[in-house]
């Protein structure tokens, strides 16, 4: 099923070089609103990824809120346009959804083993947050 938001995400990667993409990835991680120092805990703390990565997620009005942090730019610049996909929305869509932006801007295929392992990390946590909302 086709998502709007991550549509324009590929539209915004369409026709750029690798390099150029890595440039747009560093100006959403600047856009990314940086994580209050004291959510950023071993409990919060997504392992798997190659950086460090925090996790908070909360309910509102029955979507979830998610907020996600890195100490690493281009993983900033990722999760940011994570966030831009799965962010309030209902436990249940998350769940549904599935994520072909990320094939589709070259992440699956261009970032080293270990960020596309941290990805799949951070996708996974997710996923396991929104299982339990609607549990």
């Amino acid at each position: 099923m086709r998502d709007a938001v991550q549509d324009e995400i590929i539209k915004r990667f369409d026709g750029l070089e690798w390099l150029d993409r890595y440039s747009l990835l560093i100006s959403f991680a600047k856009e990314l609103k940086p994580m209050d120092d004291k959510f950023k805990t071993e409990e919060n703390s997504i392992s798997g990824c190659q950086s460090r990565v925090w996790i908070r997620t909360y309910r509102e009005d029955g979507k979830m809120i998610i907020d996600l942090d890195s100490d690493a730019m281009i993983t900033r610049g990722i999760i940011s346009i994570l966030l831009k996909v799965v962010n309030n929305r209902s436990p249940q869509d998350i769940l549904n959804l599935d994520l072909y932006f990320i094939e589709k801007i070259g992440l699956k295929s261009n970032l080293s083993p270990a960020r596309a392992d941290g990805l799949a990390s951070i996708i996974r946590r997710i996923r396991e947050v929104a299982e339990r909302g609607i549990n």
